[in-house]
């Protein structure tokens, strides 16, 4: 199998992932059109995404446990737009110290909404999404918040991207148990982007 014919397969696959996850009908309903001016900043919000990115991951061993040991890995990411600006897929891969894994990463963007959904599935976990974050971009940077459960309990789950430049980006994931009163960073990804 060439290269082309596996990276078509695999944008095959998250095109039907993102199906599932009902991505689409978020931009395709007809509460605003498609071709609405007003949408044409929002298709250029992640362009800078767009490409082939080293990443360098620190993450917390234990999350919501008071633990402060951080592991630290490489892994990559390749990412692409979709739905004519209003949508990106990124490939990943995670060099975890157990192991290598893939994932990825599914945005859309909801006019009615006026904010970015993100879904993240797990390719060891293939048969569940989990629940997005929301939000968008302000003065450089991107916050997007959602709701998940912990080991059987309800946390809040954060998202922020930042030091955003034509090279590098900044991604961190916070969690807080107590309604976002408080939060814990557990993971910290560097980006560099791989020159073509």
């Amino acid at each position: 199998m060439t290269e082309t014919h596996r990276l078509l397969t695999r944008r095959g696959a998250v095109v039907a992932t993102l199906a599932a996850a009902g991505a689409t009908a978020s931009i395709a309903g007809d509460a605003v059109a498609a071709d609405d001016p007003a949408l044409a900043p929002r298709r250029h919000d992640w362009d800078w995404l767009v490409g082939r990115w080293r990443v360098r991951h620190s993450r917390l061993k234990a999350r919501l446990a008071g633990s402060t040991e951080w592991e630290a890995f490489d892994g990559s990411s390749a990412v692409w737009l979709t739905l004519d600006g209003l949508g990106t897929v990124d490939d990943n891969v995670i060099e975890l110290p157990t192991g290598t894994y893939r994932a990825v990463g599914i945005r859309a963007y909801d006019p009615k909404a006026g904010q970015w959904s993100i879904w993240w599935l797990d390719g060891r976990f293939p048969g569940q999404i989990e629940p997005p974050v929301r939000g968008g971009f302000k003065d450089g940077v991107g916050t997007f918040v959602g709701d998940d459960s912990l080991n059987g309990r309800p946390i809040k789950v954060r998202f922020e991207w930042s030091q955003i430049t034509a090279t590098s980006a900044h991604w961190e994931q916070a969690f807080s148990p107590d309604g976002g009163a408080t939060w814990e960073t557990n993971w910290r990804m560097r980006f560099t982007r791989v020159r073509a």
